[in-house]
């Protein structure tokens, strides 16, 4: 998808930190953080606007997208715990429309 903030992340036509990876999923800092770990993670390809698109052939993107959080979490040194959360539509705050979480914690 041409337009979309985050494919272009993933083109590497936008900078962006990068705290993770996969082959499917690319993490990094949120540019505008609301905790002290603020973490965005995405699949590579645009596969769904938000979670109220996804079906039961997603499982293995998102089992990758749950084990790099819990990956980075450990990293970022969220022991006592951290929060990941997706908006589905604009009502519930989602501002790009390509599936992403936010991995917060530290607080």
């Amino acid at each position: 998808m041409t337009d979309c903030l985050f494919c272009k992340i993933v083109a590497k036509e936008i900078p962006s930190t990068p705290v993770g990876e996969t082959d499917l999923i690319y993490a990094f800092r949120d540019i505008a953080p609301t905790a002290p770990t603020h973490v965005l993670l995405i699949p590579k390809e645009h596969l769904a606007s938000s979670a109220g698109d996804l079906g039961s052939d997603d499982g293995p993107w998102m089992a990758d997208l749950f084990v790099l959080a819990a990956q980075i979490a450990a990293d970022e040194g969220l022991d006592d715990g951290w929060r990941l959360i997706t908006n589905v539509g604009p009502a519930a705050g989602q501002t790009v429309f390509h599936i992403h979480f936010h991995l917060m914690g530290g607080w």
